[in-house]
């Protein structure tokens, strides 16, 4: 057999010799040779050129990512994980209110939360071999860069998931090779360091999805789907799902919602979003995530339903409520970082640069950390009072004026009559509740928290009567002086005055000049507590800009350059209602980090201002601002729907710019302001076509109290009643010196009761200040009379004081001793005892007049007239007397000349005043004799001009000469007894003046005034 075979071999050799022989043969195998050897050479000259190209690739490749540092993993975990995430902010009790205003809105949530129909529909469409890849995709890259290179029409991009969350956290979206490079480099390294459903979740995150329902750019897949489709990523269905998918590749084409507000777009503008929809579920359906049943079924399911209409952002809806928070948290996480740093708050505080800096830091962290925010605000209560400031119709009269923009031009703008509002639980010190103004969209500025103005007279139960009893200076009820004096302030001569420029009350109880409030009683015990630095009082209670300077300024007591915002003016008297202890307002309860740590949590400190004593005594007197008819707060009283223990204070400022109310009882404190932005303006300025200031602010305080009782009604309308404690003692004493009563005064009827705080002081030293008295007027004012004084003119029988208690109750500032106690007042029966100080010459005289039987006469130029006497002509003594007090008129009777002198208060009277004369009738026509004497005698009249009448009839009238001077003697007698009962007339009517008021009485109020709180500065 193998001898057959090398036959075979040898005869085929044979063969391929003779064949190779050929001349042809020959010839083609040179060519052949020469081919081979140049497709080797080809082969070796692509091989090298190939691997030259990879080396020059590969340095190009190494020289774009030569400065890409070598990260860690944990380094490339906190990248990743870095991107932003809005804060939320919540109401009291976990009511959610809303995302922090930003940019951009992105809530974190985990893989487990999202629907496996979204994470399909990702897949599906951005990267089908997510789950088999490495980070990349070889052919996608360089198809991707093919088309680059080609400048091809088809760009079908190259990038996965991973190279995705590569680009958005850790690079940027630049469009560059060297970019790209390190995207391929570090999703390569990423891949190694995380889990597939780490970058997944990761992924769902940072992803941009447009724009919600309220117009804000939106991140996140939980976030889309609530802002788009009202639902958790949890719950998201098919087509949702695949809706979603598709917006990232082109997200403000596709995002249903317009840019301005939030609109849904019209069905052209939702089309391509629609049409991307249809095109993710046809992908899924390829790639078998999908049947074909659920494809045609999600095709025909109608997405626009779905939709989440145009919802207005918690920025819109709670503009005030939000941009406060935000400025709150901002200021708390400035401490938490710099504490962070080792930076104490002191340290902080007192270096503007880093304040500065950690003030940037913080507004960056509160926007993008994805804290949890929340609040003190109950919402019931919010909204209840915001429906009632939005409801008050009576603001008042619209201004118009100019500002000057942030261009610098200068452009019109409206000014409304604007509000401010709070309300604070008085124990912790939460604010519950506040309204920051009429409308943010005409003014921005939270009317309750920011803006300071003069607080008028609701200082004075902080700064004067408070101070005042927690000195022991005064109780409750203890005298204060209401009568005008003159201080020189630096060359000018200052003359305060109460609301009521003419008003002057004279001695009165505290508690009713506080109730009242009347100014000079302020500005008098200011002045008599002034050493002992009761500005401290308003600096430990919360009024960041008081200084210890305005201590030293008399017209602070009526609010003179104190200002306050209406959060510290609430605060400070919530410290009051708390028995005196100061609790700091809050609006922030705890911030959370996206974790769900607590990172800060608020805890009250509070500390004694007012000791309890003093602070009840305080409050029980400013219940009758509410509750006394002359109280300034009693119009809201009388408005309010329910009953609770109310106490306050009403204040109104120089010029009525602005106007407060603030009121409080044992749970809660609520303080109202009015005025406008521009403190130029007065809100007294149209009286005829607005309502009175403190009438708009009592009834706006009172609306609000009632809405918020709707919404609160245990909390607002407590049944509870404010506690009195121990050491708060009811005590009588002489109510015009305030001492313990004396013999006198109880004889006076002077003694009255009322609260003082027995641990500083109680009526002790016996009072001595009375003693009896007469007095006479002048120009309205009592003066003790001299013994000169005419006794008609002369009121004895009262009850007088000495020139010591005078000198005492007048101090500081003096004064006319004649208005300590007006006619018109409880205490008119006492005569100040003060001495006129008289010129010595006679008055001038007067004119008279008559009409009728009235003779009216002018008032004397003199200053020191007691009163006026009428004469008759020829008569040498005085027909009438007349006090000053009485007015400038007398009724004469018959005929006669008549005239009136002034007389002084020495007695000494003026020259006569002109003449005037009644003309006597003119007599009858003397009848017949025979007639005469056939008539009947005439009835006797006993007016005396019937007798002068007779006294021209003829002498022979048939009476005897005798019978006539006897006639004429009983006229001269009747003439007498007429006087007498004139001058009987006259002593009843001196007799009623002792008990009539003789100074003027106060013009009564308009209706609508009687509210009026009566101060100003």
């Amino acid at each position: 057999m193998l001898d057959q075979i090398k036959k075979w071999l040898a005869k085929a050799d044979e063969s391929y010799n003779r064949w190779s022989s050929t001349k042809w043969v020959k010839r083609l195998n040179i060519t052949t040779s020469v081919l081979w050897n140049l497709a080797i050479l080809l082969a070796i000259i692509f091989v090298a050129s190939g691997v030259f190209a990879a080396s020059v690739g590969a340095g190009y490749f190494a020289s774009l990512v030569d400065e890409e540092k070598l990260r860690t993993s944990e380094e490339m975990r906190d990248e990743v994980y870095s991107y932003e995430e809005t804060s939320e902010l919540y109401f009291d009790g976990e009511v959610y209110l809303g995302k922090l205003r930003t940019d951009l809105e992105r809530t974190e949530t985990s893989l487990d939360k999202v629907s496996q129909n979204a994470i399909n529909a990702v897949l599906a469409t951005e990267d089908e071999y997510f789950k088999e890849h490495k980070g990349i995709v070889p052919k996608a890259i360089f198809r991707g860069l093919f088309q680059d290179v080609s400048n091809s029409d088809s760009q079908t991009g190259g990038s996965t998931l991973t190279q995705q969350l590569i680009k958005n956290q850790i690079l940027t979206n630049e469009v560059s090779y060297e970019r790209k490079a390190k995207e391929i480099l570090l999703a390569m390294r990423l891949e190694k360091f995380m889990t597939k459903d780490e970058i997944m979740e990761a992924y769902l995150n940072i992803i941009p999805y447009g724009r919600n329902s309220a117009g804000t750019n939106i991140a996140g897949i939980e976030t889309a789907a609530k802002s788009i489709f009202n639902v958790p990523a949890s719950e998201l269905n098919l087509p949702q799902s695949a809706f979603i998918a598709g917006i990232p590749k082109a997200p403000f084409l596709y995002t249903p919602y317009q840019a301005q507000g939030g609109k849904l777009k019209n069905d052209e503008g939702l089309q391509p979003g629609i049409d991307r929809m249809k095109t993710v579920l046809f992908r899924m359906k390829e790639t078998e995530y999908i049947t074909e049943e659920e494809y045609k079924e999600a095709l025909a399911y109608d997405i626009k339903k779905d939709f989440r209409k145009n919802e207005p952002r918690a920025y819109d809806k709670y503009y005030y409520v939000t941009t406060e928070l935000e400025k709150r948290a901002t200021r708390i996480i400035m401490d938490v970082l710099a504490e962070k740093d080792g930076i104490d708050p002191k340290t902080l505080n007192e270096n503007d640069k880093l304040y500065e800096e950690y003030a940037i830091l913080a507004d960056r962290a509160v926007r993008a950390d994805g804290y949890r925010i929340h609040s003190t605000i109950n919402k019931d209560l919010y909204n209840a009072q915001q429906k009632a400031k939005d409801n008050y119709k009576t603001y008042g009269t619209t201004r118009n004026g100019t500002i000057v923009n942030n261009e610098g031009e200068e452009e019109e703008k409206e000014f409304p009559v604007q509000v401010g509002s709070m309300t604070i639980e008085n124990k912790t010190g939460r604010i519950l509740s506040f309204v920051g103004g009429r409308d943010p969209e005409i003014e921005k500025l939270n009317h309750a928290t920011q803006a300071y103005r003069s607080i008028g007279s609701t200082v004075k139960p902080l700064l004067v009567y408070g101070p005042a009893i927690e000195y022991g200076k005064i109780g409750a009820g203890s005298p204060v002086v209401d009568v005008k004096f003159k201080k020189n302030d630096n060359g000018t001569m200052w003359e305060p005055a109460n609301f009521i420029p003419t008003s002057e009350q004279g001695i009165m109880p505290a508690r009713d000049a506080l109730a009242q409030s009347q100014n000079l009683p302020a500005l008098r015990l200011f002045a008599q507590i002034n050493d002992q630095m009761p500005i401290n009082y308003m600096m430990k209670s919360g009024f960041t800009r008081v200084e210890e300077d305005e201590n030293y300024i008399p017209s602070a007591a009526l609010g003179g350059g104190i200002e306050g915002s209406v959060e510290e003016l609430t605060n400070g008297y919530a410290m009051v209602a708390n028995g005196g202890k100061f609790v700091p307002s809050y609006m922030i309860d705890r911030i959370e980090d996206d974790e769900g740590n607590v990172i800060f949590e608020h805890k009250s400190k509070e500390k004694e201002v007012f000791t309890p004593q003093t602070s009840y005594i305080l409050t029980d007197m400013l219940r009758d601002v509410f509750k006394d008819e002359r109280g300034t707060a009693g119009r809201a009283n009388g408005l309010l729907k329910f009953d609770a223990d109310f106490a306050g204070k009403t204040g109104t400022t120089q010029e009525t710019r602005d106007v407060w109310l603030v009121g409080y009882n044992p749970n809660v404190t609520m303080s109202v302001w009015l005025g406008y932005d521009k403190e130029k303006y007065s809100l007294a300025e149209f009286p005829n076509r607005d309502l009175q200031p403190s009438t708009r602010v009592n009834e706006l305080w009172a609306s609000l109290m009632n809405t918020s009782y709707d919404a609160e009604p245990k909390l607002i309308g407590t049944k509870k009643k404010f506690k009195e404690p121990d050491g708060v003692v009811t005590r009588s004493f002489c109510a015009i010196s305030g001492l313990a009563p004396g013999g006198a005064c109880a004889g006076s009827g002077l003694v009255i009761s009322d609260l003082f705080n027995e641990k500083v002081m109680v009526p002790s030293k016996k009072d001595d200040s009375l003693t009896s008295g007469s007095y006479t007027t002048i120009n309205g004012s009592r003066y003790a009379a001299l013994s000169s004084t005419p006794r008609e003119f002369v009121i004895s029988g009262g009850t007088g004081v000495s020139q010591a208690f005078i000198d005492r109750m007048l101090a500081p500032y003096g004064g006319d001793a004649s208005k300590l106690f007006p006619g018109s007042s409880r205490f008119g029966k006492v005569v100040a005892g003060a001495s006129f100080n008289v010129d010595g010459s006679a008055p001038a005289g007067v004119s008279a007049s008559l009409s009728g039987n009235t003779l009216t006469w002018s008032n004397s130029p003199s200053n020191d007239v007691v009163g006026y006497r009428v004469y008759r002509e020829g008569s040498g003594s005085p027909l009438a007397s007349i006090s000053e007090s009485r007015g400038n008129s007398y009724s004469v009777s018959g005929a006669g000349s008549y005239y009136v002198v002034a007389v002084d208060i020495t007695g000494k009277q003026s020259g006569k005043s002109n003449i005037v004369s009644i003309e006597k009738e003119k007599p009858k026509p003397e009848p017949k004799k025979d007639e005469e004497e056939s008539k009947p005698a005439p009835e006797e009249n006993d007016s005396s001009d019937d007798k002068k009448d007779e006294e021209t009839k003829p002498v022979d009238d048939g009476k005897k000469d005798e019978e006539k001077e006897q006639d004429k003697e009983k006229d001269k007698e009747k003439d007498k007894e007429k006087e007498k009962e004139q001058d009987k007339e006259q002593d009843k009517e001196k007799d009623k003046d002792k008990d009539k008021p003789t100074e003027p009485e106060e013009p009564e109020e308009p209706e609508e005034e009687e509210e009026k709180p009566k101060d100003e500065e």
